[in-house]
């Protein structure tokens, strides 16, 4: 043993100094090269890290695949997200699966490697290194590639909008990554709107149906014409008339996750640029409350490339008035432009993604500069305004379970009479049937006469109002009459002066 090991370290060294580490480098990879010629198979590989972003073909293989394992598969990776409902399965590490489409017979692997480690980088990224690699036969290289990979990325959208559970995410305090790179945090949404509960005008809930299907589908026109695969709606009204619960019934009715982008942590316009690539498609990115949100009147000044003003914007405000604290970027403060706004929902940054929603929300659409509310941008323009008679009836549907039969004409004809003049929101109407559900009656009558306050109340202030506008407009035309006899009386002083001066002079 002791003379064979003596001989091994022999030829050990002795290969080392004949044949250097290049030789043998170059030796293994034409060796390699050698066996890849004859071999019958071809390998792609599928990374979860594409450069800076994650590669959407690798999460799709991974949800196509969970459902084929969940089947056939002998050793899968249980998981179970936090808040989440359901269990996915997937491949374990270093695991095999193979599927067939179209008499193809392909062979995927799940290949996980430790990440070497990384004295400085501007991004961190996983320890672990993650993705799949596919063995298919050589004459089946063409339909794997041209129909078998498009066949997997529907069917991992079919199984995500039936399935997984869509997400509510919020942008990091302060532009912050987790442990993968993302600036979202998400949590689990299970907002029970639907369109079918929300309080609003049958007719115009239908034509916003109707709108948000017409996008969903029209991949194809929206390439024919060139435009970006987006939509931008506005939500305005006072505050109780169910903005929120649009966005809800939207993103239930669609299937889309919901992106609440927080303005008041967004450093730079640069930051809004990055959390916009960070956002998957098929999703609804909301701004609630824009009007207040954060200083939006300095459109020159632009912080991280904000300054590429689409279509040669001019500015509207004043440049040299005061910016509030911290607007310049002083003490931290947030640096975010109109233009970078602008930029982010109709530039050609907003084009970094595909069958993506823009809602924003204000309670005072008169305060919101004109350039962010026109077509391209708030493409729809959506008025939730006080409760009207057909949304009451549904919320009488909703709370109490009544129909329209259910409840005496006489009712319905006081209810009908006086709840436009009330003006109260679908929020306040909830409130009061929501006290009184365990007595349906009660709930009506508690109902009608907050109705009939509200009213009398508010026609009460219609008149004060009109009174004042009268007494108002009085004063005004009294001015009106008294100049011109001021000018007078001072016209004819100014002739009585001029002749004694005439006189004085004859004199």
């Amino acid at each position: 043993m002791a003379s064979m090991m003596g001989v091994w370290a022999f030829g050990q060294s002795l290969l080392q100094t004949v044949f250097p580490p290049e030789l043998r480098f170059a030796s293994l990879k034409f060796f390699y090269r050698l066996l890849n010629w004859f071999s019958s198979y071809c390998y792609y590989d599928i990374t979860e890290i594409d450069g800076v972003n994650t590669n959407e073909l690798y999460n799709a293989v991974q949800l196509y695949l969970s459902s084929s394992a969940s089947i056939i598969g002998t050793r899968l990776s249980l998981t179970r997200g936090l808040n989440s409902s359901t269990i996915t399965f997937g491949l374990s590490n270093n695991d095999r699966l193979v599927d067939t489409y179209n008499g193809a017979t392909v062979e995927w692997e799940h290949v996980v490697s430790q990440r070497q480690s990384q004295t400085f980088s501007w991004r961190p990224l996983p320890e672990e290194k993650r993705g799949f690699t596919l063995r298919v036969k050589k004459k089946n290289r063409q339909v794997v590639l041209g129909s078998y990979l498009d066949f997997v990325m529907e069917k991992a959208n079919e199984i995500r909008r039936k399935n997984q559970d869509r997400l509510l995410y919020t942008n990091s305090r302060g532009g912050s990554l987790d442990s993968r790179g993302h600036p979202w945090e998400s949590v689990p949404f299970k907002h029970p709107s639907t369109f079918e509960t929300l309080a609003m005008d049958p007719v115009k809930k239908a034509e916003i149906m109707a709108d948000l299907l017409d996008f969903a589908s029209g991949e194809s026109f929206y390439q024919r014409t060139g435009r970006a695969w987006k939509r931008g709606y506005l939500l305005y009204g006072p505050p109780g008339t169910g903005k929120s619960s649009m966005i809800a019934a939207m993103a239930n009715y669609l299937g889309y996750d919901i992106y609440d982008l927080e303005l008041t942590e967004v450093n730079t316009n640069s930051d809004l640029r990055k959390l916009l690539m960070k956002t998957s498609s098929k999703s609804i990115i909301v701004i609630e409350d824009i009007d207040c949100s954060i200083n939006l009147t300095n459109r020159n000044k632009n912080n991280g490339g904000g300054s590429a003003n689409s279509g040669g914007r001019k500015n509207n405000h004043d440049a040299s008035s005061p910016a509030p604290p911290g607007a310049n970027g002083e003490e931290g403060g947030s640096t975010i432009t109109l233009s970078g706004l602008l930029n982010f929902t109709d530039g050609l940054w907003s084009c970094c993604g595909s069958e993506r929603i823009f809602v924003f929300t204000t309670n005072h659409i008169e305060k919101l500069d004109r350039a962010l509310l026109r077509s391209g941008r708030m493409d729809m323009h959506i008025n939730m305004s006080y409760c009207s008679f057909p949304a009451f009836k549904i919320l009488l549907k909703n709370y109490l379970g009544y129909e329209e039969t259910d409840l005496e004409k006489q009712v319905l004809d006081e209810l009908e009479g006086v709840i436009d003049e009330a003006e109260m929101t679908p929020a306040d109407i909830s409130e009061v049937l929501i006290k009184n559900r365990r007595d349906n009656k009660k709930a009506v009558q508690e109902l009608l006469e907050a109705l009939k306050t509200r009213a009398e109340r508010n026609r009460s202030k219609k008149l004060l109002e009109s009174n004042r506008n009268e007494v108002e407009d009085e004063e005004q035309e009294k001015r009106a009459l008294d100049i011109p006899k001021e000018g007078f009386d001072h016209l004819l002083e100014s002739c009585n002066n001029c002749e004694e001066e005439d006189d004085e002079k004859i004199h």
